[in-house]
Formats: structure tokens, C-alpha cells, sequence
């Protein structure tokens, strides 16, 4: 039996509570969705049961595949316990077709796809926007040595392959998507969460969007779409 305790951080739609055991943290999913840094925001029914379910499913295919997480086990409808990490304040972003933000930031053709994945540094700083950067940044600032760098981009890279081919089995794109990771003992884990809160995923054949790109865009039905990736990685909500 787990005893939430304090709560630890919260961000724009989960909670992280401490428990009565030291080395483990409740990860709590909540319905709330925000865009534009905060300027948006809006509580979607039923998407926090949706994204917990979702990241178990994720973290296990990945943890079968020889991928380290935080995660243990979902405990609840929206609730999973995790493994306290240390996180570094970095994501780590990989875009397999060029869409969003780099299309602003570069000038580039929406749906450019990409002849090798695309991987970026961002610093983790809602006030500052998350903006861009690089290993001498991470370096410099000692957010993260040279060694994690790089264990942070394997990793990254190996979770790509193994995520595009699980959704195209089933006629879904990834088109990019974001993860962070945290110290434990000495070993880089990853930590967070993987669901389409944090990555563009579209439908092969049409290129409809089912991700948060439906609540940033205002095209409706974005827990629906939610369900829909579920269903057809053979997700239970």
C-alpha cells in the first residue's frame, strides 16, 4: 500500500507526490491541457486515465526492448508510481518530418521528412519558452557532463526506432516527439512520460493529426483521438 504524501512539482498536466517510501514518487495525470506556454488552457475529460494507460503501455514495450524507465506500475485510473530520479533539465526532441516550431524557427517546408531523425537540446524553463540548445550549453551551465549528453542522445535514438515501428505496424506516423531523463545510481533512466500530450503522431494514410495538435489548432475531439492511437496500439482505456 503506497501513502501519497507531499506534493513535489507540478506541471501543466500532471502532479508528482512524494510516498511513505523514499525512492518512489506518485506520478498523477491530470485532464488539464494547455498550449502557448499556458495561454491556453482547458480540462479534457477522461484524457488523464488516457495518457497514464498510455505511458504504461509505451514504458513497457520500451523496458522489453532494453530501454531503462522510472516507471513501476499504474496503481490507478490516472495514477502510476515511479522511481524517484534526478532529473536533468533538458528534453530531448527528435523530428522524423519537419512540422511546428521548426517550420517557424527555420523557414523549412511543413512535412519535409527528414533522411535521418533530426535531434534537438531544449531547456526544460516554461518562463523562458523552453528554448533551444546545445552540448556546450549543457556543458557550460552543468546541467549535464559530455558522457550524459551522449547516453541522452543513444538513448533518444534507439527509443525512435523502436516507437516508429510500432506505430507504423499499425498505420500511425510518429512524427516527432520529446523525452527527458534522470540520474539514478549512477545510470541515465528515462523519466517523464511518453504520450501524445508530448509528441505528433498522424494517420498514415490521410495525415489527419490525433495528438495535442487538435487542442492547439482548435479541431475538436482531441481525447477521442487520443483513444483512437490507443485502440490501435492495443491500449486498454
Amino acid at each position: 500500500m503506497i501513502n501519497k504524501g507531499n506534493l513535489l512539482s507540478e506541471g501543466k498536466a500532471k502532479s508528482l507526490f512524494e510516498t511513505d517510501q523514499q525512492e518512489k514518487l506518485l506520478m498523477v495525470y491530470r485532464d488539464d491541457t494547455s498550449a502557448f506556454d499556458g495561454k491556453k488552457k482547458e480540462a479534457l475529460k477522461g484524457k488523464g486515465e488516457i495518457n497514464n494507460k498510455f505511458n504504461a503501455h509505451i514504458m513497457k514495450y520500451l523496458e522489453d526492448n532494453g530501454i531503462q524507465t522510472h516507471h513501476i506500475e499504474t496503481i490507478s485510473e490516472n495514477e502510476s508510481l515511479v522511481r524517484r530520479l534526478d532529473m536533468l533539465p533538458v528534453e530531448c526532441v527528435v523530428r522524423n518530418i519537419a512540422t511546428g516550431s521548426i517550420c517557424r524557427r527555420l523557414g523549412v517546408k511543413q512535412g519535409l521528412v527528414f533522411e535521418e531523425p533530426l535531434f534537438e537540446f531544449f531547456l526544460k524553463d516554461d518562463d523562458l519558452g523552453d528554448p533551444l540548445i546545445n552540448d556546450n550549453h549543457i556543458i557550460a551551465f552543468k546541467w549535464g557532463t559530455a558522457d550524459e549528453i551522449e547516453i541522452m542522445k543513444e538513448k533518444t535514438l534507439i527509443i525512435n526506432g523502436l516507437l516508429c515501428k510500432i506505430f507504423s505496424e499499425v498505420g500511425l506516423t510518429l512524427v516527432d516527439y520529446k523525452v527527458e531523463f534522470g540520474r539514478s545510481g549512477g545510470d541515465i533512466i528515462l523519466g517523464d512520460e511518453f504520450t501524445p500530450d508530448g509528441c505528433r503522431i498522424w494517420d498514415k494514410e490521410t495525415g489527419e493529426s490525433l495528438d495535442k495538435d487538435r487542442f492547439r489548432k482548435d479541431l475538436g475531439d482531441v481525447v477521442e483521438s487520443y483513444q483512437i492511437v490507443a485502440h490501435k496500439l492495443g491500449i486498454s482505456i
